[in-house]
């Protein structure tokens, strides 16, 4: 895909304000949707583990969610290209090509959809098995992931439907949609597990019930509206140029979040050896932890973002600037958060189970972690950065060998000779330091950027004398 007609973009707060103000003002609203969108996995976690059980809980989170994120996440991360495609079409104001990147992105989320509803179902006895799910679980396990499974095709609609949304602009309404299928899954999950008191099984049909419901005021939206990026049902269709830009912008995506689930499933597996009371641990850390990830990924859009539109305005030293004063947040924040969970960790974990074995064993995974956080901060602000300026391959690579190849291999060599749950989560941290360094010494080397800047076409970055850049400061 080619866009002929280049546009000089206004002033904003992006590429003029005042950083530190004009990130928090992006930051903010990332992390409001991404605080319900994690809330809405955890009320699943919440209701089982004090209404069904610790079993229940061990199967809904835990040995069933690393195999979900594998399969669904790739097919997520693909659609993602689908948001950078719609918003330069209709950034450049081409109605036509707007449209066919609509419809084929839903295309595309329907036979995913699809797909993913039949593999999900004869797939997913094997991989439990595999995964060696402890026989106390697994019929809840095998039951929560098949009703899952139905729900695919909403769940990708929804998915796509407000990557478009958030590509025109539009990050206000997805918010408020996912805010008001937070709240429906808390209340049906009420409804079924207390009121009709169907376990597991009542859970997994509140969640698919609320994904449909979330995605057919997507539907709703883009179908109503006479904006460019209007769905008609009979232009559903793929078409083969946009699919092809599609495709090889979310590749990337996909390819690294099945590296990330492929090594989850197999620090799963380590996990599941060591027995009920550890898999429900490691599930209710698991949604704690969540609060992290989610303020993580909150950064890293933003400063993705900010360093995407400097970068295409030549800003050059100010896109750096965003990179440090990002930095310097993400850095303030996660030691902030180690700190609270440290303190108050115990007590959160009541809000998921009463079972003594279970806290204490959670309690000692969160102290090892938590201390650590601030060791992801090289992967989190800096890989983001460099994707800004369309540099995605080898952050990709950087990724997944230092996050995903080096874990499986340290719990390859370490867990046979101390057997361990200690073994199996050390392998975050460590990870963390070494891909950290790693995106940091490809930062500071630069050749990134020249790359970036001769593919588009850009002026060469001319840096000051640090004398010159000094004065300038001041």
């Amino acid at each position: 895909m080619m866009i002929r007609k280049k546009q000089r973009a206004a002033g904003n707060g992006i590429t003029d304000g005042v950083l530190w103000k004009e990130m928090l003002l992006f930051f903010f609203p990332i992390l409001f949707g991404t605080f319900f969108q994690q809330l809405y996995n955890t009320v699943d976690a919440i209701v089982v583990g004090n209404f069904v059980g610790k079993e229940a809980l061990a199967a809904v989170g835990g040995s069933t969610g690393t195999f979900i994120n594998l399969l669904v996440g790739f097919f997520v991360g693909l659609s993602s290209g689908a948001t950078v495609i719609v918003s330069q079409l209709y950034g450049a104001r081409d109605v036509e090509g707007t449209q066919r990147a609509v419809h084929t992105a839903v295309a595309l989320s329907l036979a995913s959809g699809l797909f993913l509803t039949v593999v999900g179902q004869l797939v997913s006895p094997f991989a439990l098995r595999a995964m060696g799910t402890p026989d106390d679980i697994m019929d809840y396990a095998l039951t929560y992931l098949r009703i899952y499974f139905c729900g695919m095709i909403p769940n990708l609609f929804y998915n796509v439907g407000t990557g478009i949304l958030r590509a025109v602009g539009d990050a206000r309404r997805p918010l408020y949609f996912l805010i008001a299928s937070t709240m429906i899954n808390l209340v049906l999950d009420l409804l079924f597990v207390l009121q009709f008191h169907m376990g597991v099984m009542g859970v997994a049909l509140a969640t698919i019930l609320a994904q449909t419901i979330s995605a057919v005021l997507i539907f709703v939206v883009l179908v109503r509206t006479t904006a460019p990026y209007r769905l008609f049902l009979r232009r559903i269709r793929f078409h083969k140029d946009m699919l092809w830009d599609i495709i090889r912008i979310g590749i990337p995506a996909g390819l690294q979040s099945v590296m990330y689930g492929i090594s989850n499933i197999i620090i799963q597996a380590s996990v599941n050896s060591f027995g009920t009371d550890t898999i429900a641990a490691w599930t209710a850390y698991g949604k704690i932890d969540g609060l992290f990830w989610m303020i993580m990924d909150a950064f890293g859009v933003t400063v993705s973002t900010f360093v995407g539109q400097n970068f295409g305005a030549q800003k050059y030293d100010r896109m750096r600037k965003s990179v440090r004063v990002c930095t310097g947040m993400t850095l303030g924040t996660s030691v902030g958060l180690s700190i609270v969970l440290m303190l108050f960790g115990r007590f959160i974990y009541r809000l998921f189970t009463q079972d003594a074995a279970v806290i204490d064993i959670g309690m000692e995974i969160l102290m090892t972690l938590v201390p650590f956080y601030f060791t992801y901060l090289g992967i989190a602000v800096l890989s983001s950065a460099v994707r800004g300026t369309g540099d995605a391959l080898v952050p990709m690579l950087l990724t997944c060998f230092g996050v995903c190849v080096l874990r499986v291999a340290w719990i390859a060599v370490m867990k046979p000779i101390f057997p361990s749950v200690q073994t199996v989560i050390l392998s975050y941290p460590i990870t963390w330091v070494i891909t950290s360094l790693l995106f940091l010494a490809y930062y500071l080397k630069g050749g990134w950027l020249k790359r970036s800047i001769a593919k588009m076409g850009f002026a060469p970055e001319v840096r000051p004398a640090a004398g010159e850049k000094k004065r300038k400061e001041c």
